[in-house]
Formats: C-alpha cells, structure tokens, sequence
C-alpha cells in the first residue's frame, strides 16, 4: 500500500501564518503605531521648547546681575565720595535753630531743599538712604550696632536711634547705619533674633563704642 502524504497544516503552523500576517506575533495591529510616535516627537519638542525659554530666562537674569554689579562698581567710589556731602547737610540741619529769624529760615529751607534734591538723585542712581526709624527691627545686613541700652519703649534687638544714615547700592551696602540698639529685655519682648546672631558672631556689632 503506496504511503499516503498529509499536507494538511498542523495547528502550530496555521498559528505561525496569522503572526506574519498581522505582523505582531499575533497580536492584531490596530493601526495607531504612526501616531504614538508623533506624540512622542511632539513631546519631545514640548520639552526642549520648555528648556529653551528657562534656559534663556536665566540667562536673562545673570545678565540684569552682571550689569547691576557693574553699574555700581562703576558709580560705588564716586558715591561714597559724595556721603561726605550728605553727611555735611545732615548736620547742618540738625544743628539749625528751629527758631530762627527770616534771614536765617530761609538758609536753613535752602539747606532743606539742597538734601532733598540730593537724595532723589541719590534714588535716581540707585543709592537708597537707610536710616531706620526707632522700633524698626536691628538688620546686620544694613546696620552697624554701635552700642546697646535699656529702653521701656523699644522692644530688644530693635533701633531706638540712627547715629548715622547708612546708603546701600543696588540692594548692597555701601555703609551701614549706625544705630543704637535695644538691649535684651528691653520692652515687651525677649530680643530679636537678627540681632542675637549678629552679636555672637561679631558681625556689625560694636560693644566698645
């Protein structure tokens, strides 16, 4: 009896034939491949559009730092030359009569005027006065403690008197106001921290004035 060939395909190979076909080792394909990648790439550039407007944001804000610190860099000497003049008109004011006649008011208006003028230019260019007013709270960032007392009205570690106007430079300073302090216990309060901290470490505080 002649040999009868079975070329009926087994189950394995049928199964075979339909991954090829559908090209996703029998998963079926649902067509949807080109737009994954589109979000994909649009994700991407999503993200390195992001980076590029921080990126150019900082650069915009290092170059606003270095040209502030070159500006006062540039104008620093002159200004602290010209502190000796508002120190000068400072003074003057202070020891004006304030009941003085026609011929002396009118100086001392002149003199009032000539500060004035004075520190709006001082504004103009960025030089801010500091003289804190009393109860404002000690800052050793823009204040030099010359000595410290008791006060019934102050609280402790705030400025009860301003010796001498401090000017800070596009937000550095250039001198620091001399003050008069609270000592601890003063008030109502304990003390101010700032202050505390400024006294342990040295910083701006000067116990022997």
């Amino acid at each position: 009896m002649s040999d009868i060939h079975d070329d009926t395909p087994t189950s394995e190979e049928l199964a075979a034939d339909i991954g090829e076909t559908e090209g996703f080792d029998g998963e079926p394909d649902d067509g949807l491949g080109p737009l994954d990648a589109l979000i994909a790439e649009r994700d991407q550039w999503k993200d390195r559009a992001l980076r590029a407007v921080a990126e150019a944001e900082n650069t915009r804000k290092r170059a606003e730092v270095q040209n502030n610190d070159a500006r006062a860099y540039a104008i620093q000497k002159f200004a602290r030359d010209l502190l000796g003049v508002a120190d000068n008109l400072e003074r003057a004011l202070q020891a004006a009569p304030r009941d003085a006649g026609a011929g002396e008011a009118g100086l001392v208006t002149g003199l009032e005027l000539t500060q004035k003028s004075l520190l709006q230019a001082f504004e103009a260019n960025n030089l801010r006065r500091v003289a804190p007013e009393p109860g404002d709270p000690f800052d050793p960032h823009l204040h030099q403690a010359m000595m410290e007392q008791p006060s019934d009205s102050v609280q402790g570690g705030q400025v009860i008197q301003t010796l001498q106007a401090g000017y800070a430079l596009f937000g550095r300073t250039v001198r620091p106001a001399m003050v008069v302090v609270a000592a601890k216990g003063s008030g109502a309060a304990a003390g101010n921290a700032a202050y505390v901290a400024a006294g342990a470490t040295g910083g701006n505080f000067d116990r022997k004035a």
